[in-house]
């Protein structure tokens, strides 16, 4: 496998490598450690140019897959872990995983090149994958696999598929906070009538982004704006979602800039009487971006079948219920619901929007540092 002149490789694998090290050193996604209430923390190849071939291999192929995989999950043991589990129960085949940031093992698939170990990546967001798609890293997947997922939610060159959905909300402090007052647009947010009341986690994964949608819906001169505005209301910083969260309940702050699921979590162990809920953006609104955390096949796996049997095993019913009832996240196969109170996928009006677009992390990266948003 090729991926042109070697100084183009390097360049690409180094700004890739340098942004996974600068979100290590400046605090991880929750989604890639153990940050959450109840612990307490924190080729060039036609693949991918041609819609994906499902004629080559028939599901009955695929269900006796055997062997092994190997799968790189940027999404932590704590919240994969278990449905990992049961796949290989329900199919014998056996999963090597390799835990990690969702940015850091991008880049290092992109530096082991065509020797990378890795059949499977699960990212906690669209926009690596988008990456190495682009970097023809990736195989397509089969076409019935693929539609059980809408097409907002998989590639358009079909080579990654959204495994579930993640929806960025204000956390607002109920006992601080009228719902109805809040503004209808994150941009809106920059008002000086917010001073010393937001909270938000610039390091974190999701975070950032989000910031590459606002850079690609409202364009580089508005996101720039926003965030000196959010700035100069003096947000208080946070490490992650679930601190973030936490400040607004115990009315640290009254609003904070989160993913959806980290409520539920704290619901879940805590009760009602938690003093936090969800605003939900309406409008299309890019404060509702919908994010996925997904998956892909490598181009040079070793066990076509047995990777697609994982992805397709992903889409099911279980793993989906899965998603809804254990992480909270949105079910992106029809007819799985949703659990607790999480709405449901179809009330909500996320912004349209390609996630592929979302591949930008170095460029979001710069214009955070030169915002003085990181150091």
């Amino acid at each position: 496998m090729r991926f042109g002149p070697r100084l183009l490789t390097f360049l690409v694998v180094a700004i890739l490598a340098a942004s996974a090290l600068l979100i290590a050193a400046c605090g991880n996604d929750d989604d890639s450690g153990a940050d959450d209430p109840g612990t307490g923390n924190g080729d060039d190849t036609a693949a991918t140019d041609t819609p994906a071939d499902d004629t080559d291999v028939s599901e009955g192929d695929r269900a006796d897959a055997s062997g092994s995989i190997t799968v790189y999950s940027g999404r932590s043991e704590e919240l994969i872990g278990p449905i990992i589990d049961r796949f290989e129960e329900d199919t014998g085949i056996q999963v090597n995983v390799r835990y990690g940031d969702t940015p850091e093992l991008a880049a290092t698939i992109l530096e082991e090149g065509s020797n990378t170990p890795a059949d499977v990546y699960i990212a906690q967001d669209a926009g690596s994958l988008g990456l190495l798609a682009n970097e023809n890293m990736l195989a397509a997947i089969p076409g019935d696999i693929l539609g059980r997922v809408g097409t907002e939610y998989r590639a358009e060159n079909d080579t990654w598929v959204g495994l579930s959905g993640r929806a960025r909300v204000v956390a607002y402090n109920t006992e601080m906070v009228d719902p109805d007052e809040l503004p209808g647009s994150i941009l809106d947010f920059t008002d000086p009538e917010w001073e010393g009341r937001i909270g938000w986690a610039p390091t974190n994964a999701s975070f950032q982004s989000f910031v590459t949608g606002l850079r690609v819906v409202e364009g580089e001169d508005t996101a720039r704006e926003w965030l000196e505005g959010i700035r100069a209301n003096n947000p208080r910083e946070y490490p992650n979602n679930t601190s973030t969260v936490e400040a607004v309940a115990s009315g640290e702050v009254e609003v904070g800039f989160v993913n959806h699921y980290y409520l539920f979590r704290f619901l879940e162990e805590r009760g009602e009487e938690f003093e936090s809920r969800n605003y939900y953006f309406e409008d299309g609104d890019i404060g509702g971006l919908m994010n996925v955390a997904g998956t892909a096949i490598l181009q040079n796996t070793d066990n076509q079948l047995a990777a697609e049997r994982f992805i397709e095993y992903m889409l099911e019913e279980e793993a989906q219920d899965y998603f809804a009832t254990e992480t909270f996240e949105f079910p992106l196969v029809t007819g799985v619901e949703v659990s607790f109170d999480v709405p449901a996928l179809g009330d909500l009006d996320p912004v349209a929007i390609d996630l592929t677009d979302l591949e930008d992390l170095r460029g979001t990266i710069e214009l955070l540092q030169e915002t003085g948003v990181l150091p």
